[in-house]
């Protein structure tokens, strides 16, 4: 029995060295993650029982995405063995001026392959408490669509709580459906929404006047497009919304918002990130320490700036995965970020 989990897709990252350009030098860092996963990994890390569901082919790389999973505390019995490979992205790391890039090689993946009813839900959400998704697996073909929505429609019947990343990612809505077709039925039966101001236009065709491209963020804007997710969808409690400002690829500004039907709309204390080691994963730590914040203090402030704390710490750490621990998030939000060594 778990407590809390995660369904979608680990793949292979494989990265260019440092800040190279792809194939500048012969050589790729090989590493796993992808958003869901990365959930899993540091809700586990916070002390929670987390699980992951997927599916995995049953091969050598399989069974390393697996391993790792499992180095980290993850209960990954409900991954099905099937199909023939693992997802790949690869990752270029910017600086500066220059951003990174992600090309994405998911094409058949073990888990794209997979439909409503390969799953026991009776079995996986047995027990469970929450279960989180978010906007990628549902953009990779129409089957992952169709599981997806399968899933949150069982999780809500079996009274698991649910939330989803609305994650847009442009370069994987190729099959058909745009990313709204498919996101606004699937987020009827979200209890938590987690997103940024681009996930929540493109995601869901909520058109307010936010501008992603400039670094300037007007918060009374993030005030009204959080009322109008809460509006829009009746049963969904609370709503976070990360917002960040992209200076360069090496500095960015980050907070974020918050507004739930109870306590109303609050914002994040704001920090000043500079000298990023690696960006890939912060939102996903974001949703991570989010759901752990609602689960670990009775103030929704609190859990607003545990989530913002945590994902700040995340763009010093290379890799996927989220390795900061609830202390050392916590630290941060008490306002120690001298980052003095600890003797």
């Amino acid at each position: 029995m778990t407590d809390f989990l995660s369904f979608g897709e680990i793949m292979l990252r494989l990265k260019s060295p440092g800040h190279e350009r792809f194939f500048q030098s012969p050589e790729f860092e090989a590493t796993f993650g992808g958003g869901e996963a990365n959930v899993a990994v540091a809700l586990s890390n916070y002390g929670l029982n987390s699980g992951f569901i997927s599916a995995l082919p049953d091969n050598d790389i399989g069974q390393h995405a697996v391993n790792e999973l499992r180095r980290f505390g993850v209960d990954t019995s409900m991954i099905r063995r099937s199909g023939d490979r693992v997802g790949i992205y690869y990752l270029e790391s910017g600086a500066n001026q220059r951003p990174s890039k992600v090309i994405y090689d998911r094409a058949h993946s073990a888990i794209s392959e997979c439909k409503p009813g390969d799953f026991d839900w009776d079995a996986v959400f047995k027990g469970a408490k929450w279960l989180h998704i978010t906007g990628i697996t549902p953009a990779l073909t129409q089957d992952s669509a169709d599981l997806s929505l399968e899933c949150v429609k069982q999780a809500q019947a079996a009274g698991v709580t649910v939330s989803c990343d609305f994650n847009f990612r442009g370069k994987l809505w190729k099959y058909g459906n745009s990313a709204p077709e498919v996101m606004t039925e699937l987020v009827k039966y979200v209890d938590v929404g987690i997103a940024n101001e681009e996930d929540c236009q493109k995601s869901l065709g909520i058109s307010v006047d936010v501008d992603v491209e400039t670094g300037e963020l007007d918060t009374k804007k993030y005030e009204a497009l959080s009322e109008k997710v809460l509006e829009l969808y009746p049963d969904m409690k609370t709503i976070g919304i990360t917002l960040r400002e992209s200076h360069s690829a090496d500095r960015n500004g980050w907070s974020a918002c918050l507004r739930d039907r109870e306590q109303g709309f609050k914002l994040s204390r704001h920090y000043e990130i500079t000298d990023i080691i690696d960006r890939v994963g912060g939102g996903d730590s974001f949703a991570s320490a989010f759901i752990y914040g609602l689960n670990a203090y009775e103030d929704k402030q609190q859990s607003l700036e545990f989530a913002v704390a945590a994902s700040c710490l995340k763009h010093s750490i290379l890799g996927d995965f989220n390795r900061v621990t609830v202390e050392e998030a916590e630290k941060l939000m008490s306002g120690d970020g001298s980052g003095r060594v600890q003797r």
